[in-house]
């Protein structure tokens, strides 16, 4: 594992929709002539260094998926700059990449390929990754008859095989029983230790709280704040209950 560093500079993702309100790329917006403009997050500034634990929180649609996906390199920039230095493994979502009618064994195969091993590499490991999803069985039966939770603990267990000096988890880890939240718990841990990074959303704030130390708060696409993560979650919870 090698340092891992995240800097964000005034960084804007800005997504257009057409008059159906379907969001679509710039070349379709030209096309079918987009009627709105909205910008996903907005301003966006911080630093995420080596053995940073950082949680993303706020209400839904305040940009804290956008942010992950950034990192995750799935979105770019429309302004400002993200350097993003590491490899990056990412769980944003537990149908990512996953095939409904292949195995267990063979969507593992094939996340590892798309993680950047090479097809020896992902078939050679496996074995490790199967009895890291504690799935058993299961890992041999096709992937549509899996719960929420099992395709988070395949896609987990892969992301975590490939030894990422990021790791990026958006609410999926909150599909996760109890037993494997702690399993996540303790990798994230052990990723921090050795200086990696883990980003992970969501609103579950004491699974949050077991492996994150800083919080960035979301709001309209803008950082509300920065700062130690139960100052950081006490204000927002105060914000919102005064909201509501």
């Amino acid at each position: 594992m090698s340092a891992g560093s995240i800097s964000a500079d005034g960084v804007g993702v800005r997504f257009l929709f057409d008059r159906h309100q379907r969001a679509v790329t710039p070349a379709l917006g030209r096309l079918r002539r987009a009627s709105t403009r909205t910008w996903g997050v907005h301003e966006m500034g911080f630093t995420i260094g080596p053995g940073e634990g950082v949680a993303l929180i706020g209400a839904s649609g305040s940009g804290k998926t956008t942010v992950l996906r950034l990192i995750a390199g799935v979105l770019s920039p429309d302004a400002g700059r993200l350097d993003v230095h590491g490899q990056v493994g990412s769980l944003l979502s537990t149908e990512a990449g996953l095939l409904g009618l292949l195995t267990g064994r063979e969507n593992a195969a094939l996340l590892g390929v798309l993680a950047g091993m090479s097809r020896p590499q992902s078939e050679a490991a496996l074995e490790q990754i199967k009895r890291a999803t504690h799935l058993e069985d299961a890992f041999e039966r096709p992937v549509l008859s899996y719960s929420e939770g099992m395709k988070a603990r395949l896609g987990f267990a892969v992301a975590d095989h490939t030894g990422p000096d990021i790791m990026v988890l958006d609410e999926v880890h909150e599909a996760l029983d109890h037993e494997f939240r702690q399993i996540v718990a303790e990798r994230a841990h052990a990723s921090l230790q050795a200086g990696g990074i883990v980003v992970a959303a969501g609103h579950d704030h004491p699974l949050l709280a077991t492996f994150c130390d800083r919080a960035l708060w979301l709001a309209d696409g803008r950082i509300a704040a920065d700062g130690p993560f139960e100052e950081i979650r006490q204000a927002y919870l105060g914000e919102a209950s005064s909201v509501s």
